[in-house]
């Protein structure tokens, strides 16, 4: 007699996920498979605090602690295939946050460095991607809107948090042909996803469309009057 399946967690969150992909599927507005080849991948539910599980593979934000939130599935499909990676690219990302993003791209073979300037997401970042077999990707406790000097120049840069203007460190980083994407726009509901071009003769800049960030801390949060 063969024994009943038993399906486990692991199991039904693997379903969800499927289900969360097929959704973002339906919707026709991301073209890259393989972005959504690597969400299918990657465990969100494994980047999310314990109450939240049952929401893991909803298509929306979740809180995340320190006021911070793990961003709308369908907005990190959008920005990441913003993004045009190829595998070997170097990409910053500013704003950890749990670490989800940086396990998504870590998915499409590209090299990933992550500032986080709350040193109690970092820590548990660190823990989350190493546990979910993301332990390349590594992670600086320090104020994002300087970058990270050390690995630039950047094929990519994807920021997780609204500033009100375009940080300059950021644009000084990106390679000549590289990608900024950013939101940006006062605290409020609503701020503007940015993708910025790194070209010879200057940045070209292309509107994504509204999008809700939480705001920029740290140097980010100063107005542009104050850098």
């Amino acid at each position: 007699m063969t024994p009943a399946r038993q399906d486990g967690p692991e199991t039904a969150f693997a379903l969800k996920r499927d289900a969360l992909i097929d959704q973002l599927t339906a919707f026709g507005e991301i073209r890259d498979a393989r972005v959504l080849d690597a969400m299918r991948r990657v465990p969100r539910h494994a980047f999310v605090r314990a109450e939240h599980l049952d929401e893991a593979y909803a298509n929306h934000p979740l809180p995340i602690g320190e006021g911070q939130t793990i961003s709308q599935p369908l907005v990190v499909a959008i920005m990441t295939e913003a993004l045009a990676l190829s595998p070997g690219d170097r990409v910053l990302e500013i704003g950890t946050g749990s670490g989800y993003q940086a396990a998504v791209l870590a998915e499409l073979g590209v090299e990933v460095y992550s500032v986080e300037i709350l040193p109690a997401l970092a820590t548990w970042a660190r823990s989350n991607l190493m546990r979910a077999g993301h332990g390349g990707v590594q992670v600086l406790t320090a104020d994002g809107y300087d970058g990270w000097r050390e690995h630039a120049p950047y094929d990519a840069i994807i920021v997780t948090a609204a500033p009100d203007h375009i940080p300059s460190p950021l644009v000084r980083q990106l390679r000549l042909g590289g990608r900024l994407v950013i939101p940006v726009g006062p605290p409020g509901f609503y701020q503007t996803l940015w993708l910025l071009e790194q070209r010879a003769d200057g940045l070209q800049s292309t509107n994504l469309g509204p999008v809700a960030f939480v705001p920029f801390t740290g140097q980010g949060a100063k107005p542009r009057g104050g850098e």
